[in-house]
């Protein structure tokens, strides 16, 4: 199984809800950025590549959308459809982000600075490396 999930504790009454994510705590790592992905159109795929290194957490803020995880060996869809739970991605994982829902906000958080080396943009390069 490839999927690793985070549930987030939240906090709220009737004024409202919050979740907190905290680097070393409730995120398995120190964070050093985190970005969103929003305004997806219907039927595009986005992602297609694997890191080296990288670490990350994706949590949709608003909205659903499926991950796909493949580690060389084995292919998961993860289903996001909530803000309390997170997916962790580890490195060499090939993962694609689809069917986004109309307005949704898919936030990720890094153990590190972007880097175009740690990219892995192509799925035969990424398969021979997993050998």
């Amino acid at each position: 199984m490839l999927k690793k999930t985070i549930k987030f504790k939240e906090l709220g009454d009737d004024q409202g809800w919050l979740v907190s994510l905290e680097a070393e705590r409730n995120i398995p790592f120190p964070v050093r950025r985190v970005y969103y992905i929003y305004g997806t159109r219907a039927g595009v795929r986005r992602g297609r590549h694997a890191h080296r290194k990288l670490r990350q957490v994706l949590v949709c803020i608003t909205g659903t959308c499926t991950i796909l995880l493949d580690d060389g060996r084995s292919r998961e869809d993860v289903h996001l459809t909530g803000n309390t739970e997170g997916l962790i991605l580890e490195p060499m994982i090939w993962h694609e982000m689809f069917d986004f829902s109309p307005g949704c906000v898919l936030m990720v958080l890094a153990d590190d600075w972007y880097d175009e080396g740690d990219y892995i943009r192509d799925y035969q390069t990424f398969k021979d490396l997993c050998r």
